[in-house]
């Protein structure tokens, strides 16, 4: 059975994947903290949603999330060590086709949307904002040289446009817009 507590505390200090151990409030640590959060309102959006195709994206993309995590929480020293399937050009070309096929089946307006329709829409829409600020913290670690794949950011924007195309298709022009 796995271990979820050492009983010790760590003094305010966490492990990144490598010997590395970095403050908690780490620019890294605070991004995977918020794909974590990520992955957390996606799994309400999957919860919530009644089609299994929709069920099955949302899936796909927390497994993905997984994967850009381990990217992410790995040391420059032990990323190549690990052999992760790093985030790239497929991931990317996934989410645009995936996008495309939902603007075929659903308008989207040009105004904003309130959110709050229909409880998977909502979630969706949630989950979008949260991507979002992951996003910004993972713009800032690439600028800065700590992340030296920038599919990875390209990856969360992508993925933040897909969700808000989906809680659309999921609201199927039901959606409230700003006047």
């Amino acid at each position: 059975m796995a271990k979820v507590t050492t009983r010790r505390g760590d003094q305010g200090y966490t492990g990144l994947l490598g010997s590395e151990r970095v403050p908690k409030y780490d620019a890294r640590i605070e991004a995977l903290g918020l794909i974590d959060e990520a992955t957390s309102a996606l799994g309400l959006a999957r919860a919530s949603a009644t089609e299994e195709r929709v069920r099955g994206l949302i899936l796909g993309w927390q497994q993905t999330l997984y994967r850009l995590m381990a990217e992410v929480a790995a040391t420059p020293e032990t990323i190549d060590k690990l052999h992760l399937s790093r985030i790239g050009e497929a991931d990317l070309e996934s989410l645009d086709q995936v996008g495309d096929e939902l603007t075929r089946e659903v308008e989207i307006g040009n105004r904003f949307i309130i959110p709050g329709e229909s409880f998977p829409g909502a979630a969706l829409d949630l989950a979008r904002t949260v991507v979002r600020r992951a996003e910004r913290h993972v713009a800032r670690l690439v600028h800065e040289g700590a992340l030296s794949n920038p599919e990875i950011l390209r990856y969360l924007n992508r993925l933040s446009d897909t969700l808000f195309i989906l809680a659309r298709y999921v609201e199927r022009g039901h959606s409230r817009e700003v006047c």
